[in-house]
């Protein structure tokens, strides 16, 4: 009878080293994937941040820009009864009205590229009108080939995400002695003040309502201020963080503002203009 020999295992050397190693490929492999797929959703999200939503905000404002021109095109030419300038019934002709009226309404949000600005000067003394998020007018930048509409007011959702210039609440309307101050998206959603740091002294910014064409020539630039300096939307604007830079005498002034640098609202870009006689 042979022996009885004892079964001895046989032990399978680096068995659990790969294993683990299998286990760590896998954990790998899981973030690899996992990192991937958040940078697609992020590249995504900017894609439709800065691509989509000025596609979908420029088109709507050129859209509404027609609309106003189609509008403006049934209205009583100047000069027609009952059109602005027109002879009254003595012979004489009426005063024309102001250009725009800007509603007195409550606060309303403050966006980035007019957050300290202020809500401008004193709306006690100025009627009411219904919708102050209702583009009004046009706005026309021939060096930039720029054409937008202008709404009042500056509420980020109802006005400026729209690719809409909005006017600041308590200033004053085209063509009117005081200031026409204005603010727009530099970045995303139309970015129709994207390059006014391009603009130089000289050139031409104009304003149409109701088939009157108020022309305003560039004058000054600040090429960078702080979020409260207040001074640069003022009747007669003038820095109050830069005392050297803006006006002193008054008069009928156009102001442009938006944030600067590029991608960022720490500083504001200013352009101003006065009204060129007609």
């Amino acid at each position: 009878m042979p022996p009885v020999r004892d079964h001895i295992p046989v032990v399978v050397q680096g068995s659990g080293r790969r294993a683990r190693r299998a286990g760590l490929v896998g954990v790998l492999w899981a973030a690899a994937e996992l990192t991937v797929t958040v940078g697609v959703v992020v590249l995504l999200l900017v894609v439709h941040q800065v691509w989509w939503t000025n596609r979908q905000a420029a088109a709507a404002a050129q859209d509404r820009v027609q609309a106003l021109e189609r509008a403006w095109g049934q209205d009583p030419a100047p000069g027609a009864p009952g059109a602005p300038g027109a002879p009254g019934p003595s012979g004489a002709p009426d005063l024309p009205e102001p250009a725009v009226t800007v509603p007195v309404a409550g606060p309303e949000p403050v966006p980035a590229e007019t957050a300290g600005l202020g809500a401008g000067p004193s709306r006690s003394a100025r009627p009411a009108v219904a919708q102050r998020d209702r583009a009004y007018a046009v706005l026309r930048i021939p060096r930039l080939g720029l054409v937008v509409p202008v709404a009042q007011g500056i509420d980020k959702r109802a006005v400026l995400d729209k690719g809409y210039v909005g006017q600041y609440p308590g200033t004053a309307g085209p063509g009117e002695r005081g200031n026409l101050a204005l603010a727009g998206h530099r970045n995303t959603h139309g970015e129709p003040f994207r390059y006014i740091n391009r603009l130089r002294a000289g050139d031409e910014l104009i304003v149409e309502v109701r088939g009157r064409r108020f022309t305003y020539v560039v004058g000054r630039t600040l090429g960078e201020t702080t979020e409260r300096d207040t001074g640069v939307i003022a009747p007669v604007p003038r820095s109050v963080v830069k005392p050297d830079q803006g006006y002193a005498e008054p008069g009928a002034y156009i102001t442009l503002t938006t944030c600067t640098p590029e991608y960022s609202s720490k500083y504001r870009l200013v352009v101003w203009g006065t009204l060129k006689p007609s």
